[in-house]
C-alpha cells in the first residue's frame, strides 16, 4: 500500500513540475524535446537489454502513428496549453475523470453495455466536476471562453479523452501485435515528440530555441522524464501485478489532493471550496461506478465457474 500512495504522489508532482516548467520554455517545445529524449532512452534500453523484443513492422505503422498522435502529441499539447492558464490541481482534477471517459469510449466505440447503476455513476461523476469548472480564475479568462467554460478547461478535458483513447491503442499494440509496453511507448514518444517539435517550429519563436531559462528548463525536463516516463509507468505496471486494475484506478483519485498540496506549497496556488465540493461528488460517482464494476466481475466469475463445472455444493445429511 505505501508504494501505491508513493506512485500517485509522484504522478501529482508531475503536474507541479510541468506548471513550473512552463515558465522556462514554450509549451510545444517542452513537450517535444522531453518526449524525444524519453523515447530514445526507452528504445535504447529495449535494444540493449531486451533485443529479442526490439522490432518494428511496417504493417503496424498506422496504429503506432495513431498512438503517437493521440497518446503523446495531442494529450500533452492539450494538457500543457491548458496548464498555462489553469492551476496544477485543477488540471489534475479534470484528469480524474479518466475512468468515466474510458467507460464512455468503450460504450461508444466497442458497444460495451453499461448498467443503470454505472450510468448513474457516470452522470454523478461528470456532474460533480461542474463546481470546480465553473469556478474560474482571472488567468483562465486570458485563454478565452466558450459559453461558461474556459478554453483551458476544455483543452484539458480533450487531453484526458485522447489519453484514454491512447491507452486503448497501446493495449491493442501489446495484446494484438506483440509489442512490449516499453517498445510501444518508446516509439510513440519518439514520433509524438517529433510532431510536437514540428508544431513548435511553426508557432513558437526559435531564437535559437524557444527556451527562456536554460538551466531550469533542463532540470524540469530531466525531472519529468525520470519521474513520469521512467518511474511512474514502470511502477504502475509493477503494482498491477499485486493489485487489481479497479483498485488502482480508484486509488488514483488521491492524486488531485497531492497536487493541491504540492501546488499550494511550491506554487502558492489557493485551493477554494468548489474543489472540495467537486471532490466529494466525483468520489461518490466513482464509488457507485466501481461497486457495480466489482459486482459484475464477481457475477462473471461465478458464471464462468458454473459453465466449467468448477462450483460444487456440499450436501448435508438431515
Amino acid at each position: 500500500m505505501p508504494l501505491v500512495v508513493l506512485l500517485f504522489a509522484l504522478f501529482a508532482s508531475v503536474f507541479t513540475i510541468a506548471k513550473f516548467a512552463l515558465g522556462t520554455a514554450e509549451p510545444f517545445f517542452l513537450v517535444g524535446s522531453r518526449m524525444i529524449i524519453a523515447g530514445v532512452l526507452l528504445l535504447s534500453y529495449q535494444y540493449c537489454f531486451h533485443r529479442a523484443q526490439f522490432f518494428f513492422h511496417k504493417k503496424h505503422i498506422w496504429r503506432i502513428l495513431r498512438l503517437s498522435l493521440f497518446n503523446i502529441y495531442l494529450t500533452n499539447v492539450f494538457e500543457f496549453w491548458g496548464l498555462q492558464y489553469l492551476t496544477s490541481f485543477k488540471t489534475c482534477f479534470i484528469y480524474s475523470l479518466s475512468p468515466f471517459i474510458s467507460a464512455l469510449l468503450c460504450f461508444l466505440l466497442f458497444s460495451e453495455k453499461l448498467s443503470r447503476k454505472k450510468w448513474i455513476g457516470l452522470i454523478v461523476g461528470f456532474g460533480g466536476i461542474l463546481p470546480v469548472l465553473l469556478s474560474q480564475t482571472p488567468s483562465e479568462e486570458l485563454g478565452g471562453q466558450l459559453f461558461v467554460f474556459s478554453w483551458a478547461e476544455l483543452t484539458v478535458m480533450a487531453a484526458a479523452t485522447t489519453a484514454v483513447y491512447g491507452w486503448i491503442l497501446l493495449g491493442q499494440l501489446v495484446r494484438d501485435n506483440g509489442y512490449s509496453p516499453m517498445m510501444a511507448n518508446g516509439l510513440s514518444m519518439l514520433f509524438g515528440g517529433i510532431m510536437a517539435l514540428v508544431h513548435s517550429s511553426f508557432i513558437e519563436t526559435w531564437n535559437p530555441i524557444p527556451v527562456k531559462e536554460f538551466i531550469p528548463y533542463l532540470e524540469c525536463t530531466l525531472l519529468l522524464i525520470v519521474i513520469s516516463n521512467l518511474i511512474c509507468y514502470n511502477l504502475y505496471g509493477f503494482l498491477l501485478k499485486r493489485f487489481s486494475t479497479i483498485f488502482m484506478s480508484f486509488a488514483g483519485f488521491i492524486t488531485p489532493f497531492f497536487t493541491a498540496l504540492l501546488g499550494w506549497f511550491f506554487l502558492g496556488e489557493v485551493v477554494t471550496w468548489p474543489f472540495y465540493v467537486s471532490a466529494v461528488l466525483v468520489f461518490l460517482g466513482l464509488l457507485m461506478f466501481y461497486r457495480e464494476e466489482l459486482s459484475a466481475k464477481k457475477l462473471a466469475k461465478v458464471r464462468y465457474m458454473e459453465e466449467n463445472n468448477l462450483l460444487y455444493v456440499e450436501s448435508k445429511t438431515i
